[in-house]
């Protein structure tokens, strides 16, 4: 059963930022490896790591095409979903663009600054596909690329086998773990393909794991080189992104999955468990956290939670996760829950609470997370798939400093400088840019200032 404690008695640890992918030397050595000898490196690994290593790496645009086709014909409601999913996304992040202003301001007489936000060339988006291939990434990655305006979109996906190659690979007893199928067409999960072709990707690449990163970062025979990588992935995944920040831009360095709800009296303890379950069910370390000032709704939510694993599929995952990361924290109050959720800085939070001033007071009061959902009805399942937010947010802390994935990340904020020689703008300018570089020691950053007013 979830633990229930008290706020005081809550350890210091539990604040802190979870980091479960600490320096590996593998990665390293994969990224140096790609960078060295490209598509060759990336072929070589595909047969270590992957179910398959296809003779290209490119997935045809016909194939994606196809996928969606198929989707279309015999899962129409998923089909509808995913474009409901993308229209949704796509109207959000244009707003969001819109929000980026260009502009230009006369500061002073003949002094004009400006900033412009430039879209990146080409944005790289990296869609695990593990145990739950993550469709509704590929919306979430690609849509605010589209929308920010970048030129070409490239998307990396660990490879399957191709339908033409399944019954060799099964004669063979290949395309297992560990057993890869190696030379056959490239092919990716369906699902992944038809929303790579719904969301507009401009190529597609069945290339997986550290060395996809590594390939998107530096670019190889094959693989482009990117300006900004986004997406999530394993901690393999999550350490390649760290170790390539610099050569390229990246969202962020994601970690286990959390969500923390603030709950009232007022709560259901069906949804809130159920709010709970949805997040424990992605990782034995994702963190599912609820804090209330009623005992009564926490031993409520408690013994639902157990109630609803009895039927959940995914209960073993689940219920590791509520046993080893999940609690429920009793406060003396709704501000003393809000001062918690605060100090964790989560990735969703959820206010489980009736409309009104107590909720407007306690929306006001929190300030670090990722995304909010205010409200019974605004469940954070709803941000994942289908709200029109972004669902690839910080977690483990980072929450504290920054947002979620979003047109921005794809923008330069760049800025512009224009004088009128000889106005008054232009002339302190330079007098005061001469002082300064007195001041420092720098006699020709100095003189470049003065040159411009007739002075030496």
């Amino acid at each position: 059963m979830i633990k229930i404690q008290k706020y005081e008695d809550i350890e210091a640890d539990f604040f802190d930022g979870r980091d479960f992918g600490a320096s590996i030397d593998t990665v390293k050595d994969v990224l140096s490896d790609v960078k060295k000898r490209g598509d060759q490196a990336l072929a070589e690994y595909g047969a270590r790591f992957d179910l398959s290593a296809p003779k290209t790496l490119e997935i045809p645009k016909a194939e994606l095409k196809a996928a969606a086709e198929k989707m279309q014909k015999e899962n129409p409601e998923l089909y509808k979903a995913l474009n409901y999913s993308h229209d949704l996304a796509l109207r959000f992040a244009k707003k969001q663009r819109e929000s980026f202003d260009d502009f230009e301001v006369e500061l002073e007489p003949g002094l004009f600054t400006g900033q412009k936000n430039i879209p990146v060339d080409r944005a790289g988006v990296y869609v695990p596909a593990g145990r739950f291939p993550l469709v509704s990434t590929v919306v979430m990655t690609i849509t605010p690329a589209v929308a920010a305006g970048v030129k070409e979109i490239v998307l990396c996906t660990p490879p399957r086998v191709h339908p033409d190659d399944k019954v060799a690979a099964q004669k063979a007893g290949l395309g297992l773990p560990g057993k890869p199928f190696v030379g056959g067409k490239p092919y990716a999960d369906e699902g992944i393909m038809a929303a790579a072709y719904i969301c507009g990707a401009d190529r597609v690449f069945a290339c997986g794991g550290s060395q996809a990163i590594g390939a998107m970062a530096f670019g190889t025979q094959t693989i482009p080189q990117a300006d900004v990588i986004v997406g999530p992935g394993n901690k393999f995944v999550a350490e390649a992104k760290k170790l390539v920040y610099g050569t390229v831009g990246i969202d962020m360095v994601a970690g286990p999955t959390e969500v923390f709800i603030i709950a009232d009296s007022s709560a259901n303890p069906e949804w809130v468990a159920a709010d709970l379950l949805a997040q424990a069910e992605h990782d034995v370390v994702a963190q599912p956290v609820m804090a209330t000032n009623d005992e009564q709704l926490a031993k409520a939510v408690a013994e639902e939670i157990e109630k609803q694993l009895e039927k959940l599929a995914t209960r073993a995952t689940a219920a590791e996760s509520i046993k080893n990361c999940g609690r429920i924290i009793l406060c003396k109050n709704l501000e003393e829950a809000a001062e918690a959720a605060n100090r964790k800085a989560p990735e969703h939070l959820e206010l489980a609470m009736e409309e009104g001033a107590e909720r407007n007071k306690i929306a006001g009061l929190v300030h670090n997370y990722g995304s909010l959902f205010v409200g019974h009805g605004s469940a954070e399942v709803f941000g994942d798939y289908a709200a029109g937010l972004n669902h690839t947010l910080p977690t483990s802390g980072s929450a504290r400093f920054t947002g979620g994935l979003s047109v921005r990340v794809f923008l330069k904020t760049v800025t512009t400088l224009r004088t009128v020689p000889g106005s008054k703008g232009a002339v302190e300018s330079a007098k005061a840019a001469g002082h300064l570089g007195d001041a420092e020691g720098l006699a020709g950053h100095a003189h470049a200032a003065r040159i411009r007013i007739g002075e030496n």
